[in-house]
């Protein structure tokens, strides 16, 4: 098509067309998919077998090569840079677009923001882990929520403009790692930050006990080592974080059950979802502390299997 497309959609796949092909075929029902070009970023061309009649439909596709993965923000840098669209976003092979989300988005983007958020739903809702992991990460953006300016979006579930992406090309990796660090940067750039409830997505939460206090573990201490190192902490204020830790479980326990009060979901979940969520909240705060004391290590890398391959860290309960 000559026109380009006003929406860049960024797929990772870590082996092959099979991990995102659920997500293409949801992004299909999207009204205004004509309007959509999809950029499937890969380790090696080479893996992906593509069938391009499910891509029938979209404005355009491509398939990018990334090399080995370090880490789900590289990947999301290399479909960032190859994209065409004056908006992107990333959209997970674990999180499901509905009916009308590219459209809000687009709308929302005609606005002065940067970057528009979606509303999160819980698209395996079977087990208190699930929603645990769900409001531990996504809390104040799970519906019913108010649209309006914020300064804070939810991290992968939020569109950006593009030019201002690449205005941090030099560390763009990054900073698309650590969406809260990369939102807090273009914030203090003068741009502003929108939540858009009319866009939704289903998004598949961890809900293995084991698998969920690492998924905690390993994405906390990338966001405390990020946050320290985009402030350019200093030793001592580290270690006053540090101190502070053991308190963080109350509070994420305090405010999740604000959050859980406004969706009118007390009565309904809290009993089921307050263990798991209390060990979800504890497991997080370790990886606060040792992301703050020691940097990120390779939390990048062991995050991952989490971001990439969530199906593998599902309960049986919560695949029906």
């Amino acid at each position: 098509m000559t026109t380009p497309p006003e929406l860049s959609a960024i797929l990772i796949t870590p082996d092959g067309y099979a991990s995102i092909r659920k997500v293409i075929g949801i992004l299909q029902a999207q009204n205004v998919r004509q309007l959509i070009e999809l950029i499937i970023v890969v380790p090696e061309r080479d893996a992906l077998t593509v069938i391009e009649s499910e891509l029938d439909g979209f404005h355009s596709w491509r398939v990018v090569e990334a090399g080995r993965i370090e880490g789900a923000g590289q990947m999301m840098a290399s479909g960032v840079r190859a994209a065409r669209a004056p908006v992107v976003v990333y959209v997970e092979e674990h999180s499901f677009p509905v009916a009308g989300w590219a459209e809000a988005l687009l709308a929302a983007h005609r606005g002065p923001w940067v970057a528009v958020g979606a509303a999160v739903r819980n698209a395996n809702p079977a087990t208190g882990a699930s929603w645990a992991m769900l409001f531990l990460e996504f809390g104040a953006w799970v519906p019913p929520a108010t649209a309006g300016e914020r300064p804070l979006l939810p991290s992968h579930q939020t569109s950006y403009k593009r030019a201002a992406l690449l205005a941090h090309d030099d560390e763009l990796d990054n900073l698309l790692e650590s969406e809260t660090r990369l939102q807090a940067v273009l914030l203090s750039d003068g741009h502003r930050l929108y939540f858009e409830p009319a866009a939704q997505t289903d998004h598949m939460n961890v809900s293995r006990l084991p698998n969920l206090m690492m998924a905690a573990y390993q994405g906390y201490r990338m966001f405390a080592a990020n946050r320290a190192a985009q402030g350019r902490w200093s030793v001592p204020r580290r270690m006053l974080y540090v101190a502070a830790g053991p308190l963080l479980p109350l509070v994420r326990v305090y405010r999740t059950l604000g959050e859980v009060r406004r969706c009118g979901l007390l009565g309904e979940l809290w009993a089921k979802m307050c263990l798991p969520f209390v060990i979800a909240a504890i497991a997080a705060s370790m990886g606060e502390i040792v992301g703050y004391s020691f940097g990120p290590g390779s939390a990048a890398r062991k995050r991952v299997t989490f971001e990439l391959e969530r199906s593998r860290h599902v309960a049986k309960a919560d695949r029906a």
